[in-house]
């Protein structure tokens, strides 16, 4: 048998350029190991950007981080950890040909997906009423002598502590905004991707032999969760200790 006939006689969802479905489920896997190297090179000059300014502004980058809300950062977190794990689990339930668990799995994961975001929206609305949006830090009227040296910034309520200035705080939340506001996009993205999945699950075009686009996507989500997992210590823990210094 040639390999047209192969191919011919192959499964509907092998494309034209691929010899066997090993092969194009290789060479889907290899382009999403590729796409996320860029990925971490991207996230990678961003967290180098956060480690230097960090050890410069160490006063600074802990009194910001301490008005971040560590209860909707750890609920976040908790989120996407069970979202990595119900996304291995619609993997697996692909692998073994089990659509209805494999539905409810893809179900689960992107609606914990859309959790995080809406938690994250309420973390963005609280900076918002707090005016610690970049740009709008610094109010109208004058600070007294006393910010300079450390205190509540009314009416912001944000506590500096001694060797902290407010341009400085600021830098933190520029890249604070940055940094979760990328990851969030990237959220978003795997949002669309799992409602893709979705619909293509439904009408069975998934199964033991046909199932890369779900690992793909599911390297994608977790890769997505990995990096919030360094963004939640590096923004809401690290000088947590100097709170009530």
């Amino acid at each position: 048998m040639d390999a047209t006939t192969e191919h011919i006689q192959g499964h509907r969802s092998l494309q034209h350029h691929f010899e066997n479905m090993e092969q194009q489920r290789e060479a889907g896997t290899l382009g999403m190991w590729v796409f996320l190297v860029t990925e971490i090179m991207f996230f990678g000059g961003m967290f180098l950007a956060y480690t230097l300014y960090r050890s410069t502004y160490p006063a600074a980058f802990a009194s910001a981080s301490n008005h971040l809300d560590i209860t909707l950062g750890a609920v976040n977190t908790g989120v996407l950890i069970f979202s990595s794990f119900t996304m291995a689990m619609a993997v697996y339930f692909t692998q073994t040909g089990k659509q209805r668990p494999q539905v409810l799995c893809l179900v689960l994961t992107l609606l914990l997906g859309l959790t995080f975001l809406g938690i994250k929206a309420v973390e963005y609305h609280d900076k918002y009423e707090d005016h610690l949006i970049p740009g709008r830090l610094i109010p109208s009227r004058p600070f007294g002598p006393a910010v300079a040296q450390g205190g509540d910034l009314d009416p912001h309520k944000l506590h500096l502590l001694p060797g902290a200035t407010v341009r400085q705080v600021e830098l933190f939340y520029w890249l604070y905004f940055a940094m979760t506001g990328m990851h969030a996009l990237h959220m978003i993205i795997g949002a669309g991707l799992l409602t893709f999945l979705l619909i293509f699950s439904l009408k069975g075009r998934f199964d033991p032999e046909y199932h890369s686009p779900v690992e793909v996507i599911g390297l994608y989500w977790h890769f997505v969760d990995i990096i919030w997992i360094f963004l939640f210590p590096l923004l809401y823990l690290l000088g947590r200790h100097l709170e009530h210094v």
